[in-house]
């Protein structure tokens, strides 16, 4: 079965999340109140609402890296993910995990970088040049 995800958490200051996942990532901005606003995070529904942002940890070892816990993200197809990697350049993000490539020549290769929203939860978005490889053992 195939589904859309919807993800809903916690951000600081609305304006400076719709200026991020509108004009920084290239989010499609949806329906809004005074305490939330809902973005097409790359095809799902992530709700963005004014609170606490959960708490993170670097205690996730994958490969060679310690990536933030827990974290959100998106499995985009190669060219899509090189895209978006130029743009969060030329944006001025700063980076956590730069664009970098994981498990290369292994079953799973792919493309990673991981950074922060401005509210301080972390993002990773993943690139694959063959989707097969996203379960790949």
């Amino acid at each position: 079965m195939k589904s859309l995800f919807h993800l809903a958490i916690h951000v600081t200051d609305l304006e400076e999340t719709r200026i991020f996942y509108r004009d920084v990532l290239g989010c499609e901005e949806g329906r809004s109140t005074e305490t939330w606003v809902d973005f097409d995070f790359f095809g799902h529904q992530l709700s963005l609402h004014l609170g606490t942002p959960f708490a993170t940890t670097r205690t996730g070892k994958v490969g060679d890296h310690m990536v933030m816990m827990p974290h959100m993200g998106a499995v985009l197809a190669l060219a899509d993910w090189l895209a978006l990697a130029d743009r969060l350049k030329e944006k001025g993000v700063t980076f956590d995990i730069p664009p970098v490539v994981r498990f290369e020549g292994e079953p799973g290769e792919q493309r990673t970088m991981f950074f922060f929203d401005p509210s301080g939860n972390p993002i990773e978005i993943k690139g694959f040049a063959d989707f097969e490889g996203l379960f790949a053992r």
